[in-house]
């Protein structure tokens, strides 16, 4: 279905009124305040200048018009594309469009549009200055060193960070558009020599085959395309990332990246569980070190998805414990069964979290302190939670923001509710069905094909090592095998 409410390739008619006439029907000429037409007679030639207030630098459009003011009608006449480069317009990027879709594009893209009576093309100058924020450091990537910028709304901006660290003559940036009313613009970043081919033609024509009328969700909305909604799977199969130094290594491993317009995450792709599990901050400090941090991570997200559900295994059944394990369990029973505390206490940190979220800034510290003080200890007062449960979920709930990727973290805390659930309902053997279901679902998991828990299944030792040991960047000289990538070697 073709979303797009005029006729596509109709051609730039010699005929000035006739263009102007469609112009003004299709984008709503006068009664859009932002569209800005502005029409003149240049050497006894018909002018008619279109751009979006806004989103054009005025003082290069102020010098646009001198240039063409002072343009003789016979320049007008012949070549006007070449007079308006050669001898005016030089700093600027200037093109022909033949076609009304293309200047329909061009024109709610930025640029402006010039038409000039008797001739069939559209002058096109990019002249554009978007309304955008400047690179900051990303919130949830921060680092203690390194680089302080990160993306932002702008896919110029964007793509302008990731080539100021790869100056690579073969990298490439394709731009597709996406969407039939909203065009929005899709870059599909590789190195040529590098990145299988294959993978990059799959993606392309995936983002290519996307039909809808706008999606102003962005990069979520081309994943859900590219990838198929599958709801009862919430791991994500794509790394999500605001660093550019993040998406550049991924790009010289042989990975391709994804840039949205209008969002600041860009996506890597393919992606497993393992890569979700890595931060900048261990590169950024000695190997031994990012190595140590690396392992914490681990142990911090192990213990948000099975904390938990192991320590309510073994309050239901301390029978089981040893007589050294004994303290573990629960020392004043409360007057709700432990599970519902559980789920209750779980729901409630949730509750506080995206309190904390639409929460002001200022009002944030209150909120917290709301919460921690008041509620949770007047809740263990009147018998609703034991003390152990709030110290369980306090160090899940730890575990889960120490998670790199915040998307993976959202997937533990459903997996580990899940956990929960069986294990309160069937004891530890429910609990045991819950981890092998969980770890058959991550084993059915795949990202363009690519196994989601390689390299541990199927098994690659050498990648293994790499996953479980920071190395030092001199020994890592080689790109993932699973990529398939046409140069394997980093370096010598």
């Amino acid at each position: 279905m073709d979303n797009n409410s005029s006729e596509k390739n109709i051609p730039v008619s010699k005929n000035y009124q006739e263009n102007v006439d469609y112009l003004n029907r299709e984008l709503g000429v006068p009664d859009c305040f932002d569209i800005v037409l502005r029409e003149m007679s240049i050497g006894g030639k018909k002018v008619a200048i279109y751009s979006v207030n806004g989103m054009v630098n005025t003082q290069v459009a102020s010098l646009i018009i001198d240039a063409l003011i002072d343009l003789e009608r016979s320049d007008l006449i012949v070549n006007a594309l070449d007079k308006l480069v050669k001898g005016r317009i030089i700093n600027l990027q200037v093109s022909e469009a033949p076609t009304m879709d293309k200047v329909l594009y061009f024109v709610l893209s930025g640029p402006m549009a010039i038409f000039v009576e008797g001739q069939d093309k559209a002058i096109i100058v990019d002249a554009r200055s978007y309304p955008a924020r400047t690179p900051q450091e990303p919130d949830i990537e921060r680092v203690t060193r390194g680089s302080r910028d990160g993306f932002t709304e702008t896919l110029v901006m964007n793509t302008a960070l990731v080539r100021r660290r790869l100056r690579d003559p073969k990298l490439r940036m394709k731009l597709v558009q996406v969407g039939g009313r909203s065009k929005t613009d899709v870059c599909i970043a590789y190195i040529e020599d590098i990145t299988n081919l294959d993978m990059v033609r799959k993606i392309e024509n995936d983002i290519q085959g996307i039909k809808i009328d706008g999606i102003p969700m962005a990069e979520k909305s081309v994943e859900e395309f590219i990838l198929g909604s599958k709801f009862w799977n919430p791991y994500p199969r794509v790394r999500y990332t605001e660093r550019p130094d993040v998406a550049a290594i991924h790009l010289l491993e042989g990975y391709v990246v994804i840039i949205v317009d209008t969002s600041p995450s860009v996506m890597i792709a393919p992606s497993t569980f393992w890569s979700h599990v890595q931060h900048a901050e261990e590169y950024r400090q000695e190997p031994i070190v990012g190595a140590y941090l690396r392992w914490i991570r681990f142990l911090g997200i192990f213990a948000a998805l099975f904390l938990l559900p192991l320590w309510l295994g073994a309050a239901l059944n301390p029978q089981l414990l040893p007589e050294s394990l004994r303290f573990i369990g629960v020392t004043e029973p409360a007057k709700v069964s432990l599970l519902i505390q559980v789920i209750l206490a779980e729901l409630g940190v949730d509750l506080l979290r995206m309190g904390t979220i639409h929460t002001p800034g200022p009002l944030g510290t209150a909120l917290g302190l709301i919460a921690a003080f008041m509620l949770g200890d007047i809740a263990v007062k009147v018998g609703l939670f034991t003390p152990e449960v709030v110290m369980y979920i306090a160090i899940a709930a730890v575990g889960t923001f120490a998670t790199p990727s915040y998307e993976l973290g959202l997937a533990n805390r459903l997996a580990r509710l899940f956990l929960i659930i069986m294990t309160g309902l069937f004891n530890f053997i429910g609990f045991w069905i819950g981890v092998a279901a969980v770890f058959f679902l991550l084993w059915r998991t795949k990202s363009f094909g690519v196994p989601y828990l390689w390299p541990l299944l199927p098994f690659d030792a050498k990648a293994m090592k790499g996953i479980l040991v920071r190395s030092p960047v001199p020994v890592k000289n080689q790109r993932p095998s699973i990529l398939k990538p046409q140069d394997k070697d980093r370096q010598p």
